[in-house]
């Protein structure tokens, strides 16, 4: 049915999409898109030749004076007459750069298609997308189906591209310019509404990811794009005359 407005943008949706050929093949496509996505990445710093050390929270107390020995040598060396010159401090810093971690949080419910009469909500509710979302985070060897649609194959141990002992490798898709491999870190579901048969008709997934950086083609693919979209960010450049600079 027409809503009145021809010219409405389509909404993408964000989902999560199996990378490699499997079976069962996994996705799911996201019935509502995450109302907040929080986005994280942290970098450690240290003195040339100095070995990097763990933060206070994950150390006992007697690792605690180690780590404050180890802050107050990053900042002697800062202090450094050559490094007046922040450009040379910038070359000799010795810097460990974390993956990006993502967090956000899925929200189902089975209310829309129980009101249309789709057969497969009204008889298993929400189950199948949380069933495919829960097998992302188990290793493909597990698969039952898999292995038993891989014998019809010929291919006794199953018909898969990726390695069965590990979880499948899961993309991460955000729109055009985001298709980011991940692995997922958690899975927390909460079921809160439930048919009569028991299966749960609402819910809300809480999901932590970090993205697989490296010479990949998906991660590449979308590093590009970041930096198309920060030359787009110099139509701005306008702006730094605002700004103090200190001659």
């Amino acid at each position: 049915m027409s809503d009145g407005f021809s010219n409405k943008p389509k909404i993408l949706r964000g989902a999560f999409v199996e990378y490699g050929l499997s079976l069962p093949p996994l996705f799911v496509v996201f019935q509502f898109n995450p109302v907040e996505l929080s986005r994280n990445r942290s970098l450690s710093y240290s003195v040339p030749g100095q070995e990097q050390r763990d933060t206070p929270s994950t150390q006992t107390q007697g690792r605690q004076s180690e780590v404050r020995t180890s802050t107050h040598s990053l900042r002697e060396f800062h202090r450094r007459e050559e490094y007046s010159d922040l450009l040379q401090l910038q070359k000799d810093h010795q810097v460990r750069i974390q993956e990006e971690g993502l967090s956000f949080e899925i929200r189902l419910d089975a209310t829309d298609k129980l009101s249309d009469g789709d057969v497969i909500a009204q008889t298993f509710g929400i189950a199948p997308q949380l069933s495919t979302l829960e097998l992302m985070v188990h290793p493909k060897e597990e698969s039952l189906i898999g292995a038993a649609i891989g014998s019809l194959l010929g291919s006794p141990g199953g018909f898969s591209f990726t390695k069965g002992e590990n979880p499948p490798l899961i993309l991460f898709i955000w729109g055009l310019k985001r298709v980011l491999p991940v692995t997922i870190n958690s899975l927390n579901i909460t079921e809160t509404e439930f048919n009569t048969m028991l299966d749960p008709i609402r819910a809300t997934v809480s999901v932590n990811l970090t993205v697989i950086e490296g010479k990949n083609l998906p991660y590449q693919y979308s590093k590009v794009a970041k930096e198309v979209s920060s030359v787009l960010n110099l139509a701005n450049i306008g702006d730094i005359a605002n700004v103090v600079i200190p001659g």
